[in-house]
């Protein structure tokens, strides 16, 4: 009985495990931000140098998380890889600098569903206007429409990660396949031509500075891989595999991410495609390129996107929570698992009130939230990494910890290069303004909560708070309380 109270369910396949990063990984802004931000601020070759680059520097980011889960295969990801390295206050720093970007990600990913349906079905759902805030409209049948996915997700997510992970795989499969039709119908065309995709390189900037604008905001493009990490105490599989997933989800994550921007670049000249009035570059080309087909294939292939991200960070959100709640951080609540569904339903309950409520304060401020989560999905790799040094450091008997401390430390320097070129003013990838404030907001009201609830953690002797942390496993930690 207690094993079930306080160990989550393992039920999760490596093809499901697989599927919930790369969902995660290829979110809607692979179909949207093309025209939006890769084509405008970097150009096509720069993007995908950038794209490149970017899953490079994660690679060894991904090397590091998996070490971390072949040692501690327990919920929490960052966030008991943090505790084991440098500890309680460390922990919270990176759970809490995760928790907000994860849930707004959910709700960005179904505000996209507007998106998608202002271009398919104008004005079906756009009725019942209620405000407009920073320039988005708010109406109500979108907003029905939002949180009536967001509680069918919830629901589906609440009966087991066993049924999200099939599901995820058959919308992994759709996505792919939309991908690499879009692709072909775009490069088979008879318009298509290797001269559509020049200028390579954005004119208002040079080819390094292009290439960097892509590499900053890779921690937001493939930000999913670590939905692994947060569902290792549910694999149903050797923790070993976790590294070979995240590796491979990275890989096709550059070459999708490539694939689409290269498919928008191809089928006519880009710059005057970017200069035309359509509502969605995307999918104006996959039209122009296949036909009412191809508005079809698109709509397919970003609806798995938008669903494979929303499951991917309902999974990674509520496995955080549920880890914190755990460890007595925040109310024990949080920590309760589903007797039948072997889930942890109460964490899963609160993400999905939140982030139906997040829809009615409009895609632009969502945005502004995402970007800010950037940095904070940068500061849990960049512990992760560290920890990981650590752990390698401490294990260095181990036929292959010369390797792990290499990877260790170049993640670690990848981590601080990202958090560099999101922070530095005038780096081609800063956050905004708005940005900013939110993430001065989300850290203000973290020193309220952790000045509230840290004391008493910290009190427990170190045995209590190991097993705490790790679900009543006891294992070693790196750092002097």
């Amino acid at each position: 009985m207690a094993e079930a109270q306080t160990s989550l369910k393992k039920t999760i396949k490596p093809s499901q495990a697989w599927a919930l990063a790369l969902g995660a990984i290829l979110g809607w802004g692979a179909f949207v931000l093309p025209a939006l931000r890769f084509l405008p601020t970097a150009g096509p070759l720069a993007s995908c140098i950038g794209f490149a680059l970017g899953g490079i520097m994660l690679l060894f980011v991904a090397m590091s998380y998996g070490d971390m889960i072949g040692k501690y295969p327990v919920a929490g990801g960052e966030f008991v890889f943090a505790y084991v390295g440098f500890g309680p206050t460390a922990a919270f720093v990176c759970g809490w600098a995760l928790a907000l970007g994860y849930i707004c990600i959910i709700a960005l990913n179904a505000s996209a569903l507007a998106l998608l349906f202002r271009f398919l079905l104008p004005g079906v759902f756009e009725v019942g206007y209620l405000y407009t805030i920073v320039g988005w409209d708010v109406y109500a049948g979108e907003l029905a429409m939002l949180v009536a996915i967001l509680v069918g997700s919830g629901w589906i997510n609440y009966r087991g990660a066993d049924l999200v992970g099939k599901i995820q795989v058959f919308l992994a499969i759709a996505l792919v396949g939309g991908v690499f039709a879009l692709f072909a119908g775009t490069t088979l065309h008879e318009t298509s031509s290797i001269s559509n995709l020049f200028p390579l390189y954005a004119e208002h900037r040079s080819p390094m500075a292009s290439i960097m604008a892509i590499v900053a905001i890779a921690p937001w493009l493939y930000v999913g891989f670590d939905t692994i990490p947060q569902a290792a105490e549910e694999f149903d599989f050797p923790h070993e595999m976790a590294t070979k997933l995240m590796i491979t989800a990275i890989i096709c994550g550059v070459f999708l991410y490539a694939m689409v921007t290269l498919a928008v670049a191809g089928l006519m000249p880009y710059k005057e495609l970017l200069a035309l009035d359509v509502p969605w570059a995307t999918g104006h080309i996959a039209h122009l390129s296949l036909g009412k087909a191809g508005s079809v294939i698109l709509a397919m292939a970003v609806s798995a996107a938008i669903f494979t991200g929303i499951n991917g960070f309902f999974i990674a959100s509520s496995r955080l929570l549920f880890s914190i709640g755990r460890a007595r951080i925040l109310p024990s609540w949080f920590g309760d698992i589903h007797p039948k569904y072997g889930t942890p339903h109460k964490a899963i309950v609160f993400v999905t009130l939140l982030t139906i409520i997040a829809p009615f304060f409009g895609r632009e401020v969502l945005n502004w939230v995402v970007d800010m989560s950037a940095v904070g999905t940068v500061i849990g790799y960049l512990f992760t990494c560290l920890a990981a040094y650590k752990v390698a450091v401490a294990f260095r008997s181990e036929e292959t910890s010369s390797k792990k401390i290499i990877f260790a430390a170049l993640g670690s320097v990848s981590s601080v290069i990202c958090i560099l070129l999101l922070t530095v003013p005038g780096s081609p990838g800063s956050i905004g303004t708005e940005s900013w404030m939110a993430l001065v907001l989300w850290t203000l009201l973290g020193a309220f909560f952790y000045k509230m609830k840290m004391g008493e953690f910290k009190g427990l002797d170190l045995k209590t708070q190991r097993k705490l942390m790790m679900g009543g496993i006891d294992l070693p930690v790196f750092f002097k309380k």
